[in-house]
Order: structure tokens, then C-alpha cells, then sequence
């Protein structure tokens, strides 16, 4: 339970927890319910209203008899499992499930870790919300990952996960007329879902060519369940007649200013540069991108555990076979560790769970059979991730799409050419140095949409994008920051950190 305001303000926890997860998708929710199962009294936060993460979005709870989503979910089986068990542990009292709570930072303490949050279950106001406990797992997600173009910065212009977000979460088409673009598997559901929903998918321009899969069929072969859903959306795109350009990107979109009105698109070399003569122009009011993810690192970053080459040209959270980090008591799971969908993050979070109860020696702890079920689920689901991340890399030549006039960090106008020119002339090697030459990644977004760009502008191309360390992980009121420092009159101090 949570605590009403003390004269301070602040929200504290009475009863004390064993393990705060960070983060209610499927590789939290999993790892909730596993650590609850095993005896755990266990707090999980999560900024949305309801469990699930992105990959269980639903609309509201009053909205869900109007707005039915569930053709656009997965494995809907075991979502309404784990919640049936959050649910009768909620009852007992053994869970406290925060939603509408942001995270905004985390620190160690000399008894575990300090979470701060903000509850924003009323708006306008915000309360501060401090937990504590021995053992923290974080399992917050990754966010899409975009390479600008000309024009990207129209209305119209979405990211390919904005668009099933809208889908899901509220039941919104966001155009009549779409063209997809980027590559990676993920293309696919969402064509399909857009179309199935009543929008022209135009076309779906996949930059890589399929052939690369033929390099990687051991990791195919051992997840049949892929090449099932994969044959569903072929189904489905062939039965709303949506091509599927192969070796080809999204190089320009045009609009008069308040909507994009055509999207101009070209073959693409083996390294990714447009092919002179190739271009075509397509009429439409809507754009989706997704050059894959980008794991969601700010709240681990300033715990120091070490991070790791994720192998998509991102890095993850580095984590033993029990998901452990290099820091004492905190575990990671999902794709904090490194994109690889949502199986992957199921069995991760349960992994992390046992790990948790063995390490806190927890009465009543999973054996040792069905831990080493998940752990070969894990490695095999793993290692698909790895072949998919070869098979649909961001192309090497893709900035050469870009004019100098291209703007690429949107928050502070800042343009294509003036990075190259921190590159060349500063000369800057990361997307540090290029934030501390152009602005570039100051603004709102803090670099989470132009940070992966401007580093494969900046940096050796080997060199995969970190992010920069933030203190403070979403925007927060100066109100709620005074409130998280002041000492609480519950059972639970709430001292500085």
C-alpha cells in the first residue's frame, strides 16, 4: 500500500518489499508474478495506466467495450494469466502495483536501492513516491529507433511503433493512405494491422534483402513459432495487395507544411545508398518508420553496471545467465537487455525472478527444472535475436539519403550538415562531443530520437550507440523533486540520496 501524503507532500511505502520492478510489459509482469509465486513481497511501477507495456497495450479499461484492440495482440493467454496472478496477490496485500507512476531516477542505498517516482494517476497534480528495497529490477523496454530523411520532421511522419501505439492504445488509423518503411520483422504487424483496421497500406519498403536469413538457418530452424507468424502476415499482406519492396528505402518525403503529401522512395545498394535512377514518388498522407529499437537504459546508467554490445549497433545491459547486472541485488530483463521480442522478455523475467529469490533466499523458491526450461528459451530466443539483427542491420551508406540541410535533431533545429561539420571540423567522434558543438539532443527528447542518428554521423562505425547518463529520467516538477528530498512521517524515512 501506498501511504497517503504526509505534511511534506510525499507518498512512502508502510510495508517494507523485497524486490521492486521497474517496468509492468511482459518481462516484468513475468518476473512479478514469479517472485510473488515464490514468497516475494514485490512492487511493481509502471508509467501506464494499465499492465502490459507496449506490447500489451490495451485502450482504458472504460474505453475497452468501444475501442476492441484484441485481434492486434499476441499470446493474449498469458497476459490474462499473469495478470489473474497479479491480481490475487494485489488481494493478499504481497503486491503493490503502481501504474501511472513515472520512475525518474534511481539510486543505491546501504540497504539496496532508493526508486523515485512521480504519481500521475490525477493530473494535473503529481505526487512524489519514494520505494525501497534490497533488490531492484529493471525491465523498462526500448524505444524506437529512427534515421532521419528529408522531411521526416512533416505532420504525418510517425515512427512505425507510434503507429500500432495508436492502434492499440486508443483504436486510431492515423491515415488513409500509408507508406512503411526501415526494416526488421516488426513492418509486418503493424502493415497488417493498419490494414486490417481499414488504411491503404501503399507499400512496405524493407531495406534489407531476405536472402540474408539464408546465412542464419540454425536460429530459424529452432523457432518454428517465427516462421508460423511471419506466414500469417505474409497471408495478410497478400490479401490486401500490399507490396513488399525488398532492398529499398524511404529517402524524402514531401507536404506543403501541415501534412506530408508524398513519400519518395529508391532502391538501395548492398550498403545502403539510394541507386541513381531508382526513385519513385508515392502519393500518401501518412508515413511509418522503424529502424528497429533502442534499449531503455536511464534508470541503470547511474546504478554503473556495466553495459554490452547488444549487436544491433545499440548497447544493452550486461547480465550473467541469471540476469544479474555487475551490480549487487539489481537485475535486468526484457529489452534492457537487448531487443529480442516479447518471448525473449517473458522467459528473462522469470529467470531474474529465481535469481532474485535465490539470492535473497526466499522460502518456497522455483526449482531447479523449470529455471533451466527458461534458460535454454532464453539462449535460443537469444540467439534468433542475434541472426535478426544481422539479417536487418541499419544500413551502412544510409546518410547518404541526407542533405546538409536535413534537419536531424528536431528539439533544437539542429541539421545534417552541422553535425558533419562537428565531425569534420570540431572534430567530434561521439554524440556527446556533437551535443556540446551543435545542441544537438538537448532539447525535450533529451537525444532519444536523434541521439542513434547523430552517433552513426559522429562515430566509427563499429562503435555502437550508449546513450548519455541522465540524473533524472523524465520530465518532473520542480515540486515533486522538493517533496522526494523532504524526510516522510511513515514507517519508511524518504531521506535525500
Amino acid at each position: 500500500m501506498i501511504e497517503p501524503r504526509d505534511p511534506g507532500g510525499h507518498a512512502a511505502m508502510r510495508e517494507p518489499r523485497d524486490l521492486v520492478v521497474v517496468g509492468a510489459g511482459p518481462a516484468g509482469m513475468a518476473a512479478a508474478a514469479t517472485a510473488l509465486d515464490g514468497g516475494l513481497r514485490v512492487a511493481l511501477v509502471d508509467a501506464g495506466s494499465a499492465p502490459g507495456g507496449q506490447f500489451w497495450r490495451h485502450p482504458p479499461d472504460d474505453a475497452r467495450d468501444a475501442l476492441p484492440t484484441e485481434d492486434l495482440h499476441h499470446d493474449l493467454r498469458t497476459y490474462r494469466a499473469l495478470r489473474a496472478t497479479l491480481a490475487a496477490h494485489e488481494r493478499t496485500g504481497r503486491l503493490t502495483l503502481l501504474l501511472d507512476h513515472h520512475v525518474w531516477t534511481t539510486a543505491r542505498a546501504a540497504d539496496g536501492f532508493t526508486v523515485h517516482a512521480v504519481d500521475r494517476g490525477r493530473p494535473p497534480e503529481e505526487r512524489a513516491v519514494v520505494l525501497r528495497a534490497p533488490a531492484l529490477l529493471v525491465a523498462t523496454g526500448a524505444y524506437d529507433r529512427q534515421l532521419p530523411f528529408p522531411g521526416w520532421d512533416l505532420p504525418g511522419v510517425l515512427t512505425a511503433g507510434g503507429l500500432q501505439s495508436l492502434l492499440k492504445g486508443g483504436g486510431v488509423v492515423a491515415g488513409r493512405r500509408v507508406v512503411l518503411g526501415g526494416t526488421g520483422p516488426f513492418l509486418l504487424p503493424v502493415a497488417a494491422a493498419l490494414a486490417a483496421r481499414g488504411a491503404e497500406v501503399v507499400a512496405v519498403c524493407e531495406a534489407a534483402a531476405p536472402s540474408a536469413w539464408l546465412r542464419h538457418p540454425a536460429p530459424l530452424l529452432r523457432n518454428p513459432a517465427k516462421w508460423a507468424e511471419a506466414a500469417g502476415y505474409a497471408s495478410t499482406l497478400a490479401r490486401y495487395r500490399i507490396p513488399l519492396r525488398t532492398r529499398t528505402g524511404i529517402v524524402g518525403a514531401e507536404g506543403d507544411g501541415r501534412r506530408v503529401a508524398v513519400v519518395r522512395t529508391a532502391s538501395l545498394d548492398a550498403g545502403g545508398a539510394p541507386l541513381p535512377g531508382t526513385e519513385r514518388r508515392i502519393e500518401a498522407d501518412t508515413v511509418g518508420v522503424g529502424w528497429g529499437f533502442v534499449p531503455q537504459l536511464d534508470l541503470l546508467l547511474p546504478l554503473g553496471c556495466d553495459l554490452a554490445d547488444a549487436g544491433d549497433g545499440t548497447t544493452a545491459a550486461a547480465v550473467d545467465t541469471g540476469q544479474r547486472t555487475t551490480v549487487p541485488g539489481l537485475y535486468a530483463a526484457g529489452e534492457t537487455c537487448g531487443v529480442g521480442g516479447a518471448a525473449l522478455a517473458l522467459s528473462e523475467g522469470r529467470v531474474a525472478a529465481v535469481s532474485v529469490l535465490t539470492d535473497l533466499s526466499a522460502p518456497g523458491r522455483p526449482g531447479v527444472r523449470p529455471l533451466a526450461a527458461e534458460r535454454r528459451s532464453v539462449a535460443r530466443h537469444r540467439a534468433f535475436a542475434r541472426a535478426m539483427a544481422e539479417a536487418h542491420p541499419v544500413p551502412r551508406d544510409w546518410s547518404a539519403w541526407l542533405t546538409d540541410d536535413t534537419t536531424v535533431c528536431r528539439c533544437e533545429e539542429v541539421t545534417a550538415g552541422a553535425v558533419r561539420a562537428a565531425r569534420d571540423d570540431g572534430p567530434a567522434t561521439d554524440h556527446r562531443q556533437v551535443k556540446q558543438l551543435t545542441r544537438a539532443g538537448m532539447g525535450w527528447c533529451q537525444g532519444r530520437m536523434c541521439g542513434p542518428a547523430v552517433h552513426c554521423l559522429a562515430a566509427a562505425r563499429t562503435a555502437p550507440y550508449t546513450p548519455a547518463e541522465r540524473l533524472i529520467a523524465t520530465p518532473v516538477t520542480l515540486g515533486a523533486l522538493a517533496d522526494s528530498a523532504r524526510p516522510s512521517t511513515g514507517d519508511t524515512p524518504s531521506e535525500p540520496t
